[in-house]
């Protein structure tokens, strides 16, 4: 079905979650409120979407126009309630000529709204000949909720919101979620007159549905799954969802074939792929894109950021973003890689070190306490324990290059710009500042000195 055009509600303070950041700028699994809604309703292809503002106005817009280059950004005036915003908007599409067709309105709070389900709302205001409709869902508690109102008919009277119903509508367990469909004309007659006669003293959308009677049927359709319409109004309801969804996800991996020892205490965002047989351990969080090969095992307590993870590998203990880890790598415990890594298959960053822009060659190990920033290293070379590439002169990067199948002493220190070549084996607490042939020994004399005897002067 054609959708004409798309209104995202992203104008409200979002007071309850006490916070400087808007409400729709809060993150969920990754994404922010508004990404999610914009990126769900925008898969519908509307010829126009509009993101309704006021609330921290520019930052909101800012945020929306990196979601969407294309969006139609509407400022809502200091007049309150959604209805009011939906004037703004339809005020401001309809400048050149009225519009035609369905009408897409929804809120910004509800991260898990999915495109599945508005098509589906769609169709069924479609095939139904419905003047407006709405989204709902049935909630157990449905507290803080406008109820929905029906006839005997299964019409839809009106919405209540709760500070306004009485005691028999607050028993009802349908409840608005916020999302409605109207014919661009009906919409256009309904909020043309609308007032804040109600206890929150705001121009309520609900109000136009009972407006839009007058125009035709009004019909609602309720959401196959009540979490995808879930409402987020404080940092509670925003961590009970998350942690809802967030089982979702782990079950799914788990039926694909995936081990997650523990959900409750695993977190996997919904950009994450994970392949077959692998191992997701206690206290992991995988965020943005990172994929994981079939068979690798993850944690426990690591974090993965936008990281590829190759077949086989183990990653214990660890923190590693924008990086590349080779099949049957090893990695921690208590690794930190840097964005910009790439390394090998069968490679070793172990206790304690920390790579940044480090390219790694095939079974080349990095075993512990070390610093690998702005290098290369070549196949099957052993870094010794407290070994640092120091790459910064205080004014500009350098690079490090230490070829295949050296042998590197405890304790070195390259300082860059330097180039190494395959088969060096250095002595242990040497300073390397100059290049190094293939198959040499380098080593820095350092004299010890030694005064028996000796014992500090004691104070005054």
């Amino acid at each position: 079905m054609a959708l004409t055009a798309a209104i995202v509600l992203a104008a409200g303070e979002g007071t309850r979650m006490r916070s400087s950041t808007p409400k729709v700028l809060h993150e969920f699994a990754g994404r922010t409120f508004l990404q999610r809604v914009m990126t769900s309703v925008g898969q519908l292809g509307p010829q126009t979407l509009a993101v309704v503002v006021h609330y921290q106005a520019e930052r909101v817009a800012q945020a929306a126009r990196s979601y969407d280059a294309g969006v139609c950004i509407v400022d809502q005036d200091d007049i309150p309630g959604t209805g009011r915003a939906v004037q703004c908007a339809m005020q401001q599409l309809q400048q050149d000529a009225p519009l035609e067709g369905p009408v897409l309105i929804a809120a910004s709070d509800m991260p898990l709204l999915d495109t599945e389900t508005l098509n589906q709302l769609l169709d069924f205001h479609h095939n139904s000949g419905n003047a407006a409709t709405v989204l709902t869902t049935i909630l157990d508690d449905p507290t803080g909720y406008g109820r929905i109102i029906r006839d005997s008919q299964g019409d839809v009277l009106g919405i209540v919101e709760q500070k306004d119903a009485n005691s028999n509508e607050l028993a009802v367990r349908e409840v608005n979620t916020s999302v409605y469909v109207f014919d661009a004309a009906v919409l256009s007659a309904a909020i043309a007159n609308l007032d804040s006669n109600n206890a929150q003293h705001e121009f309520y959308l609900t109000d136009a549905l009972k407006a839009a009677k007058a125009h035709g049927r009004v019909g609602a359709f309720a959401a196959p799954d009540p979490l995808s319409v879930e409402g987020v109004n404080d940092r509670v309801q925003l961590s009970r969802l998350a942690k809802a969804y967030n089982h979702r996800i782990a079950e799914a991996w788990m039926r694909e074939g995936v081990t997650v020892l523990d959900p409750d205490t695993t977190w996997i965002e919904d950009t994450v792929m994970i392949g077959q047989d692998a191992v997701i351990l206690p206290g992991s969080f995988l965020k943005g894109n990172t994929v994981i090969g079939a068979q690798a095992q993850i944690g426990p307590y690591t974090t993965l950021i936008d990281a590829r993870v190759g077949e086989g590998a183990v990653v214990e203990r660890s923190r590693v973003q924008e990086s590349h880890i080779g099949a049957h790598a090893t990695i921690g415990p208590w690794t930190y890689l840097r964005p910009g890594n790439e390394l090998g298959e069968g490679s070793k960053a172990g206790a304690y070190v920390e790579m940044k822009k480090a390219h790694i060659g095939n079974g080349t190990k990095v075993p512990h306490l070390s610093y690998v920033g702005d290098a290369t290293l070549g196949e099957h070379t052993n870094i010794g324990g407290g070994t640092i590439t120091a790459n910064y002169d205080g004014v500009n990067k350098h690079h490090t290059t230490i070829g295949s199948n050296a042998h590197v002493g405890a304790g070195n220190l390259f300082v860059a710009p330097v180039t190494v070549g395959d088969g060096v084996t250095t002595g242990a607490g040497s300073v390397v500042r100059h290049d190094v042939p293939a198959d040499a020994l380098v080593y820095s004399e350092n004299t010890e000195h030694v005064v028996e005897h000796w014992q500090p002067k004691s104070g005054q």
